[in-house]
């Protein structure tokens, strides 16, 4: 049996390339353990698509993506129609009724990817998390150097190799898409700022109020920033990281548990006991002598 995804290349669309998985392929990347996390049915690129359309009453089972580079085109979805320009793209939930084409005036250049798995919702949902509109993707030239790679890795062959290169190809892409302004949010950079303020000042007791004026804010925003960001309230995750320091003292130096309890800015050594208990399911001599 050929090993080869097929590669279609239709008239018009000069330089157009698409590559579909076969059934028996889809199954393979369904089972894999790294690729049924998330994979690909089909990817391709339509250069200049001038008359590109697609009609589809039911949608498909897969997610779809789309990410115009150049010209305009439109998507109707649940009774809007969604306009698509340069460096702007849409995904299309799985089983939804759609139709989307080209301008007539200005045809679109486009990448697209029919994809699902375990993670294609998240990767929805943080996508389309604006709204219901399009999204802006900041041109960056390493993002078409995947998707061409990931093209050209299924034009090839479809070992074990080549189809978990492909998985983590396509995760790298599409959280290039989804986090890619995470680190750069201001608020999101004053909660990292609390956290290193914290790091640096373990051997401490800090109370919420402390930490909320070192971080410019009330008690009350700063809780709620914080547990945004990290899922915990600000003292439990300090009381977190230092249990995490107890950890290394207690894996890697001959300190005894109450010089640990002074490095880390536990008073009561037998609170500290409790806490790294709760934490890490060991007591502290516990932890030392399995980890020694």
């Amino acid at each position: 049996m050929n090993n080869l995804p097929t590669l279609k290349i239709k008239d018009g669309f000069l330089g157009q390339t698409m590559v579909v998985l076969s059934t028996d392929q889809k199954e393979k990347v369904k089972l894999h353990p790294f690729s049924n996390n998330l994979f690909l049915d089909a990817i391709g690129y339509f250069p200049n698509a001038k008359h590109h359309n697609c009609s589809r009453k039911n949608g498909i089972k897969e997610y779809i993506f789309l990410y115009c580079i150049e010209g305009e085109g439109w998507i109707k979805i649940n009774k809007k129609t969604i306009n698509l320009k340069p460096n702007t793209g849409f995904i299309i939930p799985k089983n939804t009724a759609h139709q989307y084409g080209s301008s007539l005036k200005e045809a679109w250049s486009i990448y697209w990817i029919h994809f699902d798995g375990n993670y294609a919702q998240t990767f929805y949902k943080r996508f389309s998390v604006s709204g219901n509109g399009s999204v802006n993707i900041a041109f960056d030239e390493s993002r078409i150097i995947l998707l061409n790679e990931i093209i050209n890795l299924l034009e090839n062959d479809f070992t074990d190799e080549k189809m978990e290169l492909i998985h983590f190809r396509l995760l790298t892409f599409f959280s290039s898409l989804c986090y890619s302004n995470t680190s750069d949010n201001p608020i999101e950079d004053k909660i990292s700022h609390s956290i290193i303020f914290m790091k640096t000042h373990l051997n401490q007791v800090l109370t919420v109020n402390e930490l909320a004026n070192q971080a410019f804010y009330s008690v009350s925003r700063y809780s709620e920033l914080f547990k945004h960001k990290t899922a915990y309230s600000p003292i439990q995750f300090f009381i977190r990281l230092k249990i995490q320091k107890a950890c290394e003292y207690l894996k890697f130096t001959n300190l005894n548990i109450k010089e640990i309890c002074k490095e880390v800015g536990f008073d009561d050594p037998y609170y500290f006991s409790r806490m790294f208990k709760k934490q890490i399911g060991l007591s502290p001599m516990q932890y030392k002598k399995t980890h020694n």
